[in-house]
Parts: structure tokens; C-alpha cells; sequence
């Protein structure tokens, strides 16, 4: 039974199975075209809401600093990331190189993570387009009615149209085709970039230096130790549970990280690329690179320009403007940040669709899902089911306080592709790998560490919701997947570990 819960998947075999035609994606994605995906998912909600939300409450003008600390998180997963995603060029991210490394039980926990974060992320940020496109609609003197505007506006009752018709509208885009989805993409990061470096390049005028102070605000006691919305590392600590200090930008740090969301995406699209070997690496490190910079540069800007008590929640950079006598960039920031949520929403989508058809390739989910077009190549029936319940969810749910389920989820992946490289390292030595995670095994235990850190800076609460969460999936793999899967049935012969 145990041996049976962890036996691993060859490597060929997973390669081998992107060749049959039936299940094959269409191979259309450059190293520019996953660059421009991994910029198009990470600028948006972070950069456009969370920059005031942080700086507010929890790091004040250190929430630069966040940035940093969640940039450099990334990037030691980036790296772990990178050798995989150029050594099994397949699609399903951290799934499929859990299930060549770790076996069968882990990958099945890590996809069910994955289905969690990518389709929540999708949906919150789904809702957060639709609160931007509703300020448009209003300032050129259209109204929507309650009950079709944000959920928030609904007071929870309605239906949220314009989030469901833009995950629906994405739906169709990516059923069409991969090309077709990089094209859009394209065009829509380089109108959002425009918008950032506009922020950057404008805000730096209005910049006044005792906003900056104090830098790293001293420390305030929030509520009653025990709170289960506090940070668990304070919780198991026994500290009061506070806000700013040192420790302020770390729980910064652990809720900013939203912004980084998706740069992992990028690894999902491994089997639709040209040539994953060389271009992964470029993709996934190339755009963090990019939008740590970025972001790091815009809040810098932003708690500059306007004192950080003072920052808004729902719109700090538009309201930065205001605040210095410049409203007019409001609304070019507003449509800037309408536009910029739309790629976050598509490659999201992108990124779920193709773990549940790699999970369903593997008969861990119906093989149902497990075809694709036969015109198109895209693997159009996961992608419809699942568009259509995200955007029913985003419809009608208010989604804000459980965000932060995605940054954990998110985490708990970095930790598995982090021992998972490791141990791939070891079992099979005689793979090809064209990018080499560097300092191993040192650089892949700095990454657990530092993510299970982030994780221990998010509330108890959060730890609480993660935990129902994987229960339902042991429940889902013994009901049906353990029995299902390829290996299971014989269809496919496991991996022998170490002499394999």
C-alpha cells in the first residue's frame, strides 16, 4: 500500500505521452512569448491594490522591502523551477515534477493544491477587474444596476456579470488556440507596462522625502494573542499579535506575494513551447526579474507621494495622483489596471486547465478531459468546464478574504518543487538537464525555509481553510484516484527509484 501511494512515473514515459496524438498540445511558445506571459500574470492585482493595502497596515514605506523579500522567495523557487521545467518539458508545473520525483500520493496533493489556487486566484482577481470596469462604465456615465455590479455592491446577492463575462470571454480565447492567447497577451502587457512605468516615470516628480519617515514604523499591537486572523509564527511564538516593525514586513512580505502569483504559470506552458530546454529557464527567471524591479520601483514612488497612513486600499495609485493635485492619471491608471487584470485572469486560466488535463492525462481525474482539439490542440474540455465554474464563482462570491488561500497554496508548491529537484538530482542523474538549479542541495533547502517562513506569516485562519482543503483531496485520490491512474492499471510501468 505505501509502496503504491509513492511510485513515481518515469520521466520518458511522461515525455513520451506529449507525443500521442490524441492527447499532443500544438508547440507555438518562444522564450519572448513566456516572458510576456510571466510579466502578463504577475503585474496586476499586486502592483494596482495590495501596494496600499500593505503599506497601510502592515510595513508602511517599507513595503519596498516586502517586495524584495517575496521577489527573492520567487527566485529561489524560480531556479528549482527552471531545471525542472527544461529537464520534463510537460505540462503540469509542480504535478508533474512531483510525480517524477516524489510519487504518485505527493503529486496528487500537489495538482489538488494547484486546482485551488489557480482557480481562486483566477476568480478574485475576475472580481477585481470587474470593480475597475465599473468605475469606467460610471465615469463615462453608465450604471450598471446592484445586482449585476460587484459582489461587494450587491451586498452578496446578484450575480457579478462582468466578472463571468470576462472568465467566459478568456475561456473561449484560450480554446482557440495557444498562439492566439500570446498574441492578445502582447498587446494587453504592453499597454499595462506603459501604465507602470507611466506611474514610475510621473510619480517621481511628486516625491516628498518626510513621507518616508518613518521608514520601518514602530510596531502596534493589533489584538488579543490567540487571534486566530494573526500570523501563526506570532501565534506559536505566544507575541502579541502586531503590525509594522521588522516583523510587520515580513506579514507583508507573505501577503504581497499574491502579486507574485503565476510566475509559476509559466512552467505549465513547458509542453507547448518550441524549445523548453532553452527558452524555460529564460521565461520564468527573465519575467521576475522584470517585475520584481518594477514593483519594487512603484512602491517606492507611491509611499513617496503620499504619506502611507493616508494611502488608499481599493486604489493607491490612482489616489496618489489625487492626493498631489494630478486626478486626470486616475482614470489612465484605472483603465491601465482594467487591462492589466485581464492577462492575470487569462494565464491563471491558463495555468489550471493545463495541471487538470496533465492530472487527467494520468487518470487521476475522468480520462474524458484528456483529448484535445482536433483542430486547435488545446485541451478544450477542461478548459470549458472549468471556465464555466469559475466564472459561476465569480459571479457570485465575494472572494477577498479567502485570497490569501493562494498564496499558501502557492507556497506549499514552491516547498515541493524545492525536494523534489533535489531528489530527481539524485534518483536520476543521467537526464539531460540544459539548466541546472545552482549551490544544490544548498540553494533548494534556502527556498524551503524561506517559503515555509512566508507560510508561517500568513493567519492561522488561512492554515485552517488549507487544511480542509487538502482533507476533501485525500478524500477525492482514495475514492477514485488511486484506483484510476495509469500506473494503477498497469497502462504504464512505474519508475524503479534510484536504479530506474
Amino acid at each position: 500500500m505505501s509502496s503504491a501511494l509513492f511510485r513515481t512515473k518515469k520521466v520518458e514515459q511522461s515525455i513520451s505521452d506529449t507525443e500521442e496524438p490524441e492527447h499532443a498540445l500544438r508547440k507555438s511558445l518562444s522564450a519572448l512569448d513566456l516572458t510576456v506571459f510571466g510579466v502578463g500574470v504577475i503585474i496586476g492585482t499586486g502592483i494596482f491594490v495590495l501596494t496600499g493595502t500593505v503599506a497601510k497596515n502592515n510595513a508602511g514605506p517599507a513595503v519596498a522591502l516586502s517586495f524584495v523579500v517575496a521577489g527573492v522567495v520567487c527566485a529561489l523557487a524560480a531556479l528549482c523551477y527552471a531545471e525542472f521545467a527544461s529537464t520534463i518539458p510537460v505540462a503540469g508545473s509542480a504535478y508533474t515534477f512531483s510525480y517524477a520525483s516524489l510519487g504518485e500520493l505527493p503529486a496528487w496533493i500537489i495538482g489538488w493544491d494547484l486546482i485551488l489556487e489557480l482557480a481562486l486566484g483566477t476568480a478574485v482577481v475576475a472580481v477585481g477587474w470587474s470593480g475597475y470596469m465599473a468605475s469606467l462604465l460610471e465615469t463615462a456615465g453608465w450604471h450598471l444596476p446592484a445586482a449585476l455590479g460587484s459582489r461587494e455592491g450587491a451586498h452578496g446577492f446578484g450575480f457579478d456579470i462582468l466578472a463571468a463575462v470576462l472568465v467566459l470571454v478568456l475561456t473561449g480565447i484560450l480554446v482557440l488556440g495557444m498562439k492566439l492567447s500570446a498574441r492578445v497577451t502582447s498587446v494587453v502587457v504592453a499597454i499595462k507596462v506603459a501604465v507602470v512605468l507611466l506611474v514610475i516615470v510621473a510619480g517621481a516628480f511628486f516625491i516628498t522625502g518626510s513621507n518616508y519617515q518613518p521608514f520601518i514604523p514602530k510596531a502596534e499591537s493589533t489584538s488579543a494573542a490567540g487571534d486566530i486572523k494573526a500570523p501563526l509564527i506570532q501565534l506559536i511564538a505566544g507575541w502579541a499579535p502586531s503590525n509594522f516593525g521588522v516583523l510587520g514586513i515580513f506579514t507583508a512580505a507573505s501577503v504581497v506575494f499574491f502579486a507574485f502569483i503565476g510566475f509559476d504559470v509559466v512552467a505549465t506552458a513547458a509542453e507547448e513551447t518550441r524549445n523548453p530546454q532553452r527558452d524555460m529557464p529564460r521565461g520564468i527567471i527573465g519575467s521576475l526579474v522584470i517585475c520584481t524591479t518594477l514593483y519594487v520601483a512603484v512602491s517606492v514612488v507611491v509611499t513617496g507621494m503620499q504619506k502611507y497612513s493616508q494611502l488608499s486600499v481599493d486604489a493607491p495609485l490612482a489616489d496618489a495622483f489625487k492626493a498631489v493635485g494630478h486626478p486626470w492619471y486616475a482614470g489612465v491608471i484605472s483603465f491601465g489596471a482594467a487591462i492589466g487584470l485581464t492577462t492575470v485572469c487569462m494565464i491563471l486560466l491558463l495555468g489550471q486547465t493545463r495541471v487538470f488535463f496533465a492530472m487527467s492525462r494520468d487518470g487521476l481525474l475522468p480520462r474524458f478531459f484528456s483529448h484535445v482539439h482536433p483542430r486547435f490542440k488545446t485541451p478544450h474540455r477542461p478548459t470549458i468546464l472549468l471556465g464555466v465554474i469559475i466564472a459561476i464563482v465569480a459571479g457570485f462570491t465575494s472572494l477577498s478574504e479567502l485570497a490569501e488561500l493562494v498564496n499558501i497554496g502557492t507556497l506549499f508548491a514552491f516547498i515541493t518543487v524545492a525536494v523534489g529537484v533535489v531528489i530527481l538530482r539524485n534518483t536520476r542523474p543521467d537526464l539531460p538537464r540544459s539548466f541546472r538549479t545552482p549551490l544544490m542541495p544548498i540553494l533548494p533547502i534556502v527556498s524551503v525555509a524561506a517559503s515555509l517562513w512566508l507560510m508561517l506569516n500568513l493567519p492561522a485562519e488561512t492554515w485552517l481553510r488549507f487544511a480542509i482543503w487538502m482533507a476533501i483531496g485525500f478524500a477525492v485520490y482514495f475514492l477514485y484516484g488511486r484506483t484510476h491512474s495509469r500506473l494503477a492499471r498497469g497502462e504504464i510501468t512505474p519508475a524503479t527509484g534510484a536504479t530506474e
